[in-house]
């Protein structure tokens, strides 16, 4: 997945104004204890990070 298929969808679901404060703020145990953007700094996959996101804050399959 390229990052700018995973920020559109970071948007879609959360809103293009809280999508990045999400990223930046929310620490998920799922990313080994950081956030978005910290586990994508690290190397992460982006598709890895989108469905971490996906099965922490319950996104609904059709927005997967």
């Amino acid at each position: 997945m390229r990052l700018t298929v995973f920020w559109q969808r970071m948007a879609n679901h959360f809103g293009a104004a809280y999508a990045d404060s999400f990223a930046r703020d929310h620490v998920m145990s799922e990313l080994g204890g950081r956030t978005v953007h910290q586990a994508l700094d690290a190397g992460w996959n982006a598709k890895d990070v989108w469905r971490a996101v996906c099965r922490a804050m319950e996104v609904p399959e059709d927005r997967r």
